[in-house]
């Protein structure tokens, strides 16, 4: 550092010391090489005699070098294959350990597509599970597990896709087989309803025999007989019928259930499944319009309700959980409320009797069948009863036109009969009973016309149409006996009541054929006890019974006749009003012709011949035919006599209608209807009587004195008649 310092000569004593430094070194070198000269010396002589040795070595060496390569050639060739050898030794035992591993995966992948092409999608699913939690963790470092580990979400999505596909097609299909499963459905039910029947039959046969073992023997042979060829013939029937499972295949909806639940995504399922059921239950239960004009139309929709509640009874029982009794409940009675309104619409577009009870009969199977499969069905039997009044309605109206065509096509007379034969066809028809007439010979005519027997027959047989109806309804024999005689008093009160009414009114019907209709209804009237047995015996129900209603068939036939009675007397008094209408008086005559005017004896013959006809009439019918009649004609003359037109009346006049009026009195005297006590029927002429004696003896001081008094020639002579018949 002083070297640098500003001093002077500082330099120049640097380089002095530097060099004299520098020879000391020297000094001390050339020391050391002096000490070690001999030695280095030594050793270059020693070198220079081993350099002959080392190059006769290296020489040698590299011959021994040569020859030892030569040798080592093939040991080295050897030597490398063995390395070789043992590394591929490593690399396969290496790759067998990594296959070892891989090969179960590669396996499981391969099942896994082997069972997706085979559609085995639950076992796929069981396939990916394990392929996910055990083996592709053990290789999850290589690629072609990480291509497997992206595809499985895929293929869990495809299975779904595919198993929501196969869902759809199966209730495709079940809606397209509905109605074959219900048909199918609904025919076993049949069956066993039959087969139930014909065994308690021959439970009622084998309690008959133990009661009358020796009397019943042969009879127990043909049911056991008969029943053992109904159930063979129920068997081969059976085996011919298809079941719900023949006809679809559910394998779709369980392998979708199962997916899903693998899934964890059960849930979704359901609802979908209930929701799409739901849309096809709609569908199911819109009837078609023109439903109501064929009975295929309510089988075919009863069919397809059937077939679908029997689907999801099965769903039901196989599966868990897809559908449950409180869903199917619900459905069910959505469906039965859709079902009884649309049932209450369309039948009440039928008018047909044979239409409705085909109606009836496929609700009775179809309630059965799903009362069969748990299902409520008390609201089905009950809209029954809605039905049979309906159905009643249209027999009354199909019966009406019956005795409608009956009553026209009847002649009116007495039913004749030429032989036994003849006699037994009609009284095989119709309860009629007469000693009297028994007794009498061939040939012979019976009271009745044609129509009686006739309107008896078809009475009993609406009275087996009605009870066609009462059939299957689970109803007891009381219920059914009271059903019947309640629909048969409305066909006689209301409908041949009406029949017979209209009838009675119609202008074609004369005073024969009103005396015909009288006997008729007559007869009828007799006949409703047998009516009334007649459905004892169906129903085994006796007419003692407190509850059992009584047949109102009296009253009607009485209404009848009453009507027709007065029918007969409207008529007579029309007929009467007929000849006085054809009256030519002429008031104004000097005297009398000496006989009664020709209307008048025109009149009396028609009456006569009348009455005669009303032989077979009650007495009294006849006997107030009669009276009303000589009542009406006493009154017509007496107005004709008093009419304001008439203003005067000669005597001559006053004497033939004396004349005319003595005929009167003469037939009323000549008892045209037996049974009169006297003179009753005279009586009906003592207005005109008294008047006319008045003016003919012209007795006026005598009415005068004894008017008003009880004993009076003239107490039926009213003063204003008299006056103005004396101004005239």
């Amino acid at each position: 550092r002083s070297v640098y310092d500003d001093q002077p000569n500082a330099h120049q004593k640097f380089m002095e010391k530097l060099d004299a430094c520098i020879r000391n070194h020297d000094r001390e070198i050339e020391k050391m090489c002096n000490f070690h000269h001999q030695g280095f010396v030594d050793a270059i002589t020693e070198l220079l005699k081993v350099r002959a040795d080392a190059e006769k070595l290296k020489v040698q060496v590299t011959d021994t070098n040569r020859r030892l390569q030569d040798a080592g050639k093939e040991v080295i060739a050897q030597t490398e294959e063995i390395i070789r050898c043992r590394v591929q030794q490593r690399n396969i035992t290496t790759v067998v350990e990594k296959l070892q591993l891989c090969l179960p995966v590669l396996e499981m992948y391969s099942k896994l597509k082997e069972q997706m092409s085979v559609k085995r999608y639950y076992s796929a699913l069981k396939t990916m599970e394990q392929l996910e939690n055990l083996y592709l963790p053990r290789v999850s470092q290589y690629r072609f597990c990480q291509i497997m580990i992206e595809n499985l979400p895929k293929l869990r999505e495809e299975i779904k896709e595919i198993s929501m596909s196969d869902l759809k097609d199966f209730l495709e299909s079940i809606r397209k087989h509905s109605d074959r499963i219900g048909e199918t459905a609904m025919k076993q039910a049949q069956q066993q309803k039959t087969f139930s029947t014909a065994l308690q039959k021959q439970n009622n046969v084998n309690y008959g025999r133990n009661m009358h073992l020796g009397r019943n023997r042969i009879l127990e042979s043909k049911n056991e007989t008969t029943l053992k060829r109904t159930f063979e013939d129920e068997d081969e029937h059976e085996e011919e019928v298809l079941t719900a499972q023949d006809l679809v295949d559910f394998s779709p909806v369980y392998r979708c259930l199962h997916i899903y639940s693998v899934l964890g995504d059960g849930e979704t399922f359901e609802n979908y499944y209930r929701k799409q059921r739901r849309k096809q239950a709609r569908l199911v239960l819109q009837p078609q319009s023109s439903m109501h004009e064929t009975v295929e139309g309510y089988r075919r929709y009863f069919s397809q309700i059937v077939g679908f509640f029997v689907v999801e009874d099965h769903i039901l029982h196989v599966t868990q959980g897809l559908v449950t009794r409180t869903y199917t409940d619900e459905l069910w009675n959505m469906a039965l409320s859709k079902i009884i309104a649309v049932l209450r619409t369309h039948s009440s577009y039928c008018n047909d009797p044979d239409l409705v009870l085909e109606l009836k009969n496929l609700i009775v199977v179809f309630a059965d069948t799903l009362q069969g499969y748990g299902f409520p069905v008390n609201r089905l039997f009950d809209l029954l009863f809605e039905i049979r009044d309906q159905y009643n309605e249209t027999l009354l109206k199909k019966w009406s036109g019956l005795f409608r065509d009956i009553f026209e096509a009847d002649n009116y007379s007495p039913i004749p009969v030429a032989n036994e034969e003849e006699y037994r066809i009609v009284i095989s028809k119709f309860p009629f009973q007469d000693p009297e007439l028994d007794k009498q010979s061939f040939p012979k005519k019976l009271p009745m016309s044609q129509s009686v027997p006739q309107i008896y027959m078809q009475v009993k047989e609406f009275i087996y149409a009605s009870l066609k109806f009462s059939e299957s309804l689970h109803r007891s024999s009381t219920e059914i006996d009271d059903m019947l005689r309640k629909s048969t008093n409305l066909l006689l009160t209301r409908t041949l009541s009406s029949c017979l009414q209209n009838l009675i009114k119609k202008p074609h019907i004369g005073l024969t054929e009103l005396v015909q209709i009288i006997i008729n209804t007559t007869h009828l009237e007799q006949a409703c006890k047998y009516l009334e047995d007649f459905i004892s015996n169906i129903t085994n129900i006796s007419q003692l019974t407190v509850h059992t209603a009584r047949l109102y068939g009296l009253s009607t036939f009485k209404d009848a006749r009453h009507a027709a009675e007065g029918e007969i007397y409207t008529k007579l008094n029309q007929k009467i009003d007929e000849f006085i209408q054809i009256a030519d008086y002429d008031w104004t005559m000097s005297e009398s012709d000496g006989r009664a005017s020709g209307y008048l004896m025109d009149l009396i013959n028609f009456l006569r011949s009348t009455f005669q006809v009303f032989t077979h009439l009650p007495g009294k019918v006849a006997q107030t035919a009669c009276m009303s009649a000589c009542q009406h004609l006493s009154m017509s003359l007496m107005q004709m006599l008093l009419d304001s037109e008439l203003k005067q009346i000669s005597m001559g006049a006053i004497q033939q209608f004396n004349l005319d009026v003595i005929q009167c009195e003469l037939f009323a005297s000549s008892e045209p209807v037996p049974g009169f006590q006297g003179d009753t029927l005279q009586l009906a002429f003592i207005d005109l009587r008294q008047l006319l004696d008045l003016f003919m003896v012209w007795d006026w001081s005598t009415y005068l004195a004894d008017y008003g008094q009880a004993t009076s020639k003239y107490l039926r002579v009213n003063p204003s008649t008299a006056l103005t018949l004396l101004e005239k």
